[in-house]
């Protein structure tokens, strides 16, 4: 088995692990933080937004099962790509989205993949999803893992404000 990580920030982790923990191919969603400047950080030190760090899943897949186009797909299908200060009801620098890349091949193909998603967007939005280079990958906390599984009322509530902020804003997206 050949297997690759990819790390993508979406707003809250809790709900980037389910589109992709269900999809054959992909071996193992993990929530954590990634891009700051406190070592180690604890989810109370980044919820302040004062670490720098963003929410992020790390997505380990089967590249015979998965391309990494294709986990594109997924990420950009459930977030606003346009939304400079966050993600849907949640707001704040660890709620934005960036594509953390952890070689040429995955920058060139992120990059790629927005330059092709300008034009298939309103003209008058700019693109607010950043494309970094892969930094220290933190672990969150357990109760913060498979959060859709161990809380499922409370993930679904999660879910129903994504949808109705989306909703109330004009905000296209899809539940995988």
């Amino acid at each position: 088995m050949n297997i690759n990580t990819a790390y993508f920030a979406g707003g809250c982790f809790w709900c980037m692990t389910k589109p992709f923990d269900e999809q054959e191919g992909i071996e193992k969603v993990t929530s954590g933080y990634m891009g700051g400047h406190t070592h180690n950080p604890s989810y109370e030190e980044v919820k302040t937004g004062e670490t720098g760090h963003y929410e992020i899943v790390k997505i380990e897949y089967d590249v015979a099962l998965f391309s990494y186009h294709k986990l594109l797909e997924i990420f950009f299908s459930v977030i606003d790509p346009t939304d400079f200060e966050g993600q849907f009801q949640d707001r704040g620098t660890q709620y934005r989205t960036a594509i953390f890349y952890t070689n040429d091949d995955q920058k060139q193909v992120a990059e790629s993949y927005i330059e092709s998603l300008k034009h298939t967007l309103n003209h008058d939005k700019a693109i607010a999803t950043q494309v970094l280079p892969a930094s220290t990958f933190y672990e969150a906390e357990t109760y913060h893992q498979d959060f859709y599984k161990k809380q499922p009322e409370r993930f679904q509530q999660q879910e129903d404000e994504r949808t109705a902020y989306a909703q109330s804003h004009h905000i296209n997206i899809s539940h995988h």
